[in-house]
């Protein structure tokens, strides 16, 4: 059986409208897993029985998190927020955590996985971190702009087998405290935290770059899903 992992949506406030960018569910799918697009709700037995049933869950990108998550105040650099997912996914993260399945965290969602275990962030790196390495590309994604450097022996060295990974890069948020419960596994060239793990866990690992948008020319995005989707199955529900 394929494992279940569900994808938390993308929102757009204006409109009423939760949405996905195609290459997170087929990442997924082409490392033989069965993705869902989960409801925006903080809805506590929805969420419960949403963690119980499903295998996994992929944090996606989006907006930012609000910094009073973090305890600052907003900063006119800082964009757009959702508080409503903010709400839901810290809510569904704390319960995937507590029953310690797979967590898959991509761009914002190692930000806010970040902050919920008690880091911090960059609002807006062009303010406050200024730096020549290209964290904001343009399209085309497909395409790394830049490399990291990746923690030898760590979680994430084990599944891309490699010191070194070219990486796409699309955010001006970014880890500025990391979490006193996480390990730094990759950084830019700048310092830069670009993927994090939490020891102890079955497989709750966070990237700042986007391998749904590598996964089919990159052996070392492809492996990241294939190793989080072997994690799910093998504590299949």
């Amino acid at each position: 059986m394929r494992p279940l992992i569900g994808i938390t949506p993308l929102h757009d406030p204006r409109r009423g409208r939760l949405w996905i960018l195609p290459h997170y569910p087929a990442a997924l799918e082409e490392a033989g897993a069965l993705p869902v697009l989960l409801p925006l709700t903080d809805d506590g037995e929805v969420l419960d029985q949403l963690s119980g049933r499903l295998d996994g869950l992929l944090l996606s990108g989006g907006h930012d998190v609000d910094p009073a998550r973090y305890g600052q105040e907003l900063l006119p650099c800082c964009g757009p927020l959702s508080p409503a997912k903010d709400r839901a996914e810290l809510a569904l993260l704390e319960r995937f955590l507590r029953l310690d399945k797979p967590v898959l965290a991509l761009c914002r969602g190692m930000q806010l996985l970040n902050v919920h275990l008690g880091g911090t962030l960059y609002q807006d790196l062009d303010t406050q971190f200024p730096t020549r390495v290209p964290h904001r590309q343009q399209p085309p994604y497909e395409l790394p702009v830049h490399a990291v450097s990746v923690s030898p022996g760590g979680p994430l060295y084990r599944i891309v087998g490699r010191e070194q990974l070219a990486v796409n890069s699309y955010h001006h948020q970014a880890v500025r405290h990391t979490a006193p419960a996480l390990s730094v596994q990759a950084r830019a060239p700048d310092g830069l935290v670009e993927a994090v793990a939490l020891p102890g866990a079955r497989f709750v690992l966070g990237v700042q770059w986007h391998p749904e948008d590598l996964y089919r020319e990159d052996e070392g995005a492809a492996a990241l899903f294939s190793a989080f989707t072997a994690a799910c199955r093998a504590g299949g529900t």
